[in-house]
């Protein structure tokens, strides 16, 4: 039988940035839901707000997400007047999805969300110890293949 690790869980790094992963996550789920959004449609309305007329293809390919749900989000973002698809200017078989203005609104609105979020989560730490935080981070990100902006659990 194999030996138990002693070292409590808190005292693991892959345990700690799973728990606040989980924790974040959730806490960004229920800022976003007075809005009626979720993570899904923010990430795909800051795409667009990026790089505005992608087509759904692109989109999918940009966020790691499989064609059919790009297609009901879009679906969704379209049905509140966020967005609109058009004819791809490049491409006659594709549509090209556009922001609207009310999109550039709630962006705003989400944003303050996001904002608040990480001013909560990093309220005990100067502005040396984030600037430090978020280097590591960057660093851990690109070391584990992770694509800098697109949440992996975008396509999940």
């Amino acid at each position: 039988m194999p030996e138990a690790d002693p070292t409590p869980l808190s005292d693991h790094v892959a345990f700690l940035l799973g728990q606040l992963g989980f924790h974040t996550a959730y806490r960004f789920s229920d800022g976003l839901a007075p809005l009626g959004i979720g993570p899904r449609h923010f990430g795909t309305l800051r795409v667009l707000r990026e790089h505005d007329g992608q087509s759904q293809q692109q989109l999918c390919e940009t966020l790691g997400i499989h064609r059919n749900v790009m297609v009901g989000l879009v679906d969704e973002l379209e049905k509140r007047g966020l967005v609109e698809r058009r004819k791809h200017p490049a491409d006659r078989r594709a549509h090209a999805v556009y922001l609207l203005p009310a999109a550039h609104d709630l962006l705003a609105r989400a944003q303050r969300v996001v904002d608040g979020l990480e001013s909560d989560l990093l309220r005990e730490f100067d502005a040396a110890d984030r600037a430090t935080l978020l280097q590591l981070l960057q660093r851990l990100a690109a070391t584990n293949g992770l694509e800098p902006g697109i949440h992996p659990g975008l396509s999940r």
